[in-house]
């Protein structure tokens, strides 16, 4: 894939995910939204499903070739899914739980995964008009509103006190015996969706330990953030997190961290990794 090719699409995406946000506040800021429950138990609200349908449509004209992956339309079998080697892989709604809080942490996410890799990752953080975006080869930046987008980077090396993130509403027995086990003292910081990711790609967070379930949707455009930015997302074993490999699209828990000096896997509780 030439980088040319990455440029133009990644400008496309960050356009259909700042148009897919704005569908989603007006839902937000209405004065009352239903809330169904999916066959998970998951929560399902009208701003999931409008901003699934408008990423839908643009993203089949942007790239008519590549397959989509939704979180809202994830029923396809491993069969189909094994023979494609690029396609968009798309939560049109992370953290639909701090949507209906109204809290504000959630986040519009679209990425190409090329060969079990993201190789695009946009990030779009709708009440904040702020989007996170970064593409193999050509960087990670963060671009507030109309304002010039600024480059990131991860915080190296990670200083003594560690700032570490972690989930607002699904922190883990196995999360608290990892924090338990570190050494030195840390700042934690809970919040929602994928801007857990994005603070350890901007250098605001040294550390995100999800020792939990998530999905290939709600990590991936995130993930090529990070990695753009200098940083790593790794499984238990230290091996980089891979998309579309087998029948679950379940991720293994994994670590998001900038300074790759430090052992972060030495305080794994056990049992894991």
């Amino acid at each position: 894939m030439e980088l040319l090719n990455l440029a133009n699409l990644q400008d496309a995406v960050i356009k259909a995910t700042r148009n897919a946000g704005q569908r989603i506040l007006k839902i937000y800021e209405a004065a009352d939204f239903e809330v169904k429950n999916k066959d998970d138990d998951s929560p399902l609200t009208a701003a999931d499903t409008a901003s699934h349908r408008c990423l839908m449509e643009v993203l089949s004209q942007i790239q008519p070739s590549y397959p989509i992956l939704s979180e809202e339309a994830s029923d396809l079998p491993y069969q189909e899914r094994r023979q494609w080697q690029t396609y968009w892989l798309v939560d049109p709604l992370d953290g639909t739980k701090e949507f209906i809080k109204r809290n504000g942490e959630f986040t519009v996410n679209v990425a190409l995964i090329h060969n079990h890799e993201p190789v695009l990752g946009v990030v779009h953080v709708p009440v904040q008009d702020t989007t996170y975006f970064a593409a193999s080869g050509l960087g990670a930046f963060k671009q507030i509103g109309e304002q010039s987008p600024q480059a990131i980077h991860v915080r190296i090396p990670a200083p003594e006190r560690l700032v570490i993130v972690g989930s607002r509403s699904h922190q883990t027995q196995a999360f608290k015996e990892y924090l338990e086990k570190l050494n030195g003292e840390y700042e934690l910081v809970s919040i929602g969706s994928s801007l857990k990711f994005c603070l350890v790609a901007e250098g605001k967070a040294d550390l995100y330990p999800r020792l939990g379930p998530t999905s290939e949707w709600d990590t991936a455009a995130a993930h090529c953030v990070v990695v753009q930015a200098g940083g790593h997302v790794v499984d238990l074993q230290g091996k980089p997190l891979r998309y579309n490999t087998k029948d679950s699209v379940l991720n293994p828990y994994f670590l998001v961290y900038g300074d790759a000096t430090r052992d972060w896997l030495a305080w794994l509780p056990e049992g894991l990794g």
